[in-house]
């Protein structure tokens, strides 16, 4: 059985979890998130604890219980915590303004940049250098912060463009003649 299967999910104060025949709902304070339920999957829930066992022994059932367990996991911290990516402007004259659900970014083109935040992801910008994407589910805030990053990638040689708060760039050396 999976190493990650094999543990369970707790489920903290003030999360509710919901196990239909087709789906789980998870709610909380920071939203409410659905997945579809998986067959290769059996969800058991008692006292405050999801456990998670493959239905049969193949390699399918086993990985998935697994990942299904992890899935889950992120939706539990995501209605009870939320998830957040931080993005770093590096260029002059490079900017960010968050105004309500829209970001405006000027980063080196001949135009301003204006990108619509899906609904349950929040935007911030602390300081005009940097942004912050917040929302319970993991997989779109991480969507959004790539999307956003795609617009202007660091550049090899001065580094210039939109990269993650921990991301480290490798700077090329110029070409010498």
């Amino acid at each position: 059985m999976s190493r990650v299967g094999k543990q369970p999910v707790v489920i903290p104060a003030g999360v509710e979890v919901s196990i239909k025949e087709d789906q789980i709902s998870v709610k909380g304070s920071g939203g409410a998130l659905s997945l579809a339920q998986n067959v290769l999957v059996k969800v058991i829930q008692n006292d405050g604890k999801l456990t998670f066992a493959p239905i049969n022994e193949s390699r399918e059932a086993d990985a998935m219980s697994g990942t299904f367990r992890q899935l889950v996991n992120n939706m539990v911290l995501g209605v009870s915590k939320g998830f957040e990516k931080k993005l770093n402007l590096v260029g002059v004259g490079y900017k960010a303004a968050a105004a309500g659900t829209k970001l405006n970014l000027a980063v080196g083109y001949s135009h301003p940049v204006n990108i619509e935040m899906p609904a349950g992801i929040a935007v911030a910008t602390p300081t005009p250098t940097e942004i912050v994407i917040k929302g319970a589910d993991r997989q779109r805030v991480g969507q959004v912060a790539a999307e956003i990053r795609a617009i202007r990638p660091p550049e090899p040689y001065k580094g210039k463009g939109i990269r993650y708060a921990d991301e480290k760039i490798t700077i090329k050396e110029t070409k010498k003649k």
